[in-house]
């Protein structure tokens, strides 16, 4: 270990701080990565050449998805997991490498906090990675409101000149529809006044009067773009594919209609390469690309991916939230786009979630952890047991081998990691394994990462969930009932409309991305462990056609967050010599 062990584990931030930190070019050769790939930020961080996906070395290693029960206040610990489970397979004598989201600064300083792992399981230095890292958010965010001015641009001088004027510039009135512009504006931080916008006010000069919004920037197309371009070529492809605005008679206008599409890329061109950190044990982490998982499709970069599998043994890649988010859209849009099948999927789970789910008390920041959760309750756990089997049950629809890694909590007790093994092996899983990372790295996750070597050795049956010709009420309705467990979906009647209109328009073979809450397999989040008797309400449908999804919103499911009352950037802070304080 690069640091000492003690107990108690000292805070996130303060075991990132005393690493001893391996020059990121000895992390690039220790995986075998060209020197003429690696491109310096500092010493401690890299990016590396997009190009090394597009190699002729063979993609030789087993691929794991990281994903998790349903959420809840106490923590699952998904990330901190992913990186241990990384740890454990280079404790074993393994190559491994993690490829893992980049966080965004919204849930960073709003609740959820940082999410570079935790304890002696993570990825450091963990300061930049959850705050700006080497910028790439920054440029999407750019990219993004390039092109929405660019809509409101021409609106203002389509407003303004005749078809001649356009002419003589070389240009058609593109006649857009100032209700039907597809895109607002984004920011990088939740912000929730920001949600409904008027722009325009003023003068004549400064534009049209119309409504808009602003989405938090991870939420942008153009960020799920880049996670799922497999090179340059295809990011330009992409990005000139967003359908942005419509004109006057309904017809989809492009960003390559507005002309915008090659400066946007253009912003994107740093930002295409997957960032090459490190975890507290040496072993290579790429942290690639941020698209939120309960509005867009929540995975790292399938260009990070396609690296890892030719360097490495092991890759472990995390999807976001539980199995009915990240992971069902990382089999159904991500695998899709990469061509790579995952060898075993592993699901996260604690004893103290499972009892939040089984009707634990709500947890209240700031006040002590009610003793249901501090103390043995088998009757509690029982009950919120059903939650992880209904994952489960996700996984084994996808033909996948699972392992379930109990992330332990010194609150535990022997007959409650029992009741969770014994659970989850009757309701399917390849092994369920007690896990110690947090406290032990590596030498703690030794046993779940033998389990997962067995795992990925098994047989597996691999299926998608739906076919691209089903059309996409089929393909929603599918989602709903095999993954949800909803009896039916309710639209409405603007979700109806939408939908036969992108039927008509061509769109109707893209997979569905749906924007849903990650604190219940329901749209409400209200409904722990596993509801039933209940119906998805569709409320909205919008179109992702560069990314190359279509998302249904459901329920009260918004695209900008908001802060809590009180934020976790309240107890962040920063010293006269630099070192920050409170980010966890």
């Amino acid at each position: 270990m690069a640091v000492s062990k003690r107990y108690p584990v000292p805070k996130d931030i303060e075991i990132a701080q005393e690493a001893q930190i391996e020059p990121i070019l000895h992390i690039a050769r220790k995986l075998g990565l060209p020197g003429s790939s690696v491109e310096l930020f500092g010493n401690i961080k890299a990016k590396i050449d997009w190009k090394l996906g597009q190699s002729d070395l063979p993609k030789r290693a087993r691929y794991i998805d990281v994903t998790a029960i349903s959420p809840t206040p106490l923590g699952e610990g998904k990330t901190t997991t992913t990186v241990g489970l990384v740890q454990g397979l280079g404790y074993r004598g393994h190559r491994a490498v993690a490829t893992l989201r980049q966080p965004s600064m919204g849930p960073t300083f709003g609740i959820k906090g940082g999410a570079a792992g935790g304890g002696y399981s993570q990825v450091i230095p963990m300061e930049d990675i959850n705050l700006h890292l080497t910028g790439d958010i920054h440029a999407v965010s750019a990219a993004h409101n390039l092109c929405a001015a660019a809509i409101d641009a021409r609106l203002y001088h389509e407003s303004r000149w005749s078809d001649a004027y356009f002419e003589k510039l070389g240009l058609q009135k593109l006649n857009i529809d100032p209700y039907r512009v597809g895109i607002g504006r984004v920011v990088d931080m939740n912000d929730r006044v920001l949600r409904h916008i008027i722009t325009g006010l003023g003068d004549r000069e400064d534009g049209p009067v119309r409504q808009s919004r602003f989405d938090i920037s991870v939420a942008s197309e153009v960020m799920a773009i880049l996670a799922l371009a497999t090179d340059l070529g295809d990011l330009r492809s992409r990005i000139g594919r967003m359908v942005v605005a419509h004109d006057t008679k309904g017809k989809p206008l492009t960003a390559e209609d507005f002309g915008v599409a090659g400066a946007m890329t253009a912003l994107l061109r740093d930002a295409i390469k997957p960032n090459l950190l490190q975890t507290l044990e040496g072993q290579p982490a790429f942290i690639h690309a941020g698209p939120f998982a309960n509005i867009a499709h929540g995975n790292s970069s399938v260009i990070a991916d396609q690296i890892a599998v030719r360097y490495a043994d092991y890759v472990v890649t995390e999807s976001g939230f539980g199995a009915d988010m990240g992971m069902e859209k990382f089999f159904d849009i991500k695998c899709r786009t990469s061509g790579l099948v995952p060898d075993a999927v592993v699901v996260v789970a604690t004893v103290r979630a499972l009892k939040s789910h089984g009707g634990g008390p709500a947890v209240v920041p700031g006040k002590p952890l009610p003793n249901e959760y501090k103390e043995e309750n088998l009757d509690l756990l029982r009950r919120g047991l059903s939650n992880l089997v209904a994952h489960l049950g996700i996984v084994k629809r996808f033909g996948i081998p699972a392992v379930v890694a109990i992330n332990a909590f010194p609150t535990d007790t022997q007959a409650e990691w029992d009741l969770v093994r014994e659970t989850a092996v009757q309701a399917g899983a390849f092994a369920a394994v007690v896990t110690h990372h947090w406290e032990q790295g590596g030498e703690g996750a030794a046993d779940l990462a033998e389990a997962v070597e067995k795992a990925c050795e098994a047989p597996k049956q691999f299926q998608y969930l739906y076919e691209l010709n089903q059309s996409l009420t089929a393909k929603i309705e599918t989602i709903a009932r095999d993954v949800y467990g909803a009896d039916g979906v309710d639209y409405s009647d603007e979700s109806r409309e939408t939908l036969e209109k992108l039927e008509a328009d061509g769109f109707g073979t893209l997979p569905i991305c749906m924007a849903k809450t990650q604190y219940s397999l329901s749209h409400d989040p209200a409904l722990k462990g596993a509801p039933k008797g209940w119906r998805l309400p569709i409320r909205e449908v919008r179109l992702a056609a560069g990314a190359g999804f279509v998302y249904p919103l459901c329920g009260d499911m918004t695209t900008m967050p908001g802060l809590p009352s009180k934020p976790a950037f309240m107890g962040i802070d920063i010293d006269e010599s630099g070192k920050i304080t409170g980010l966890s």
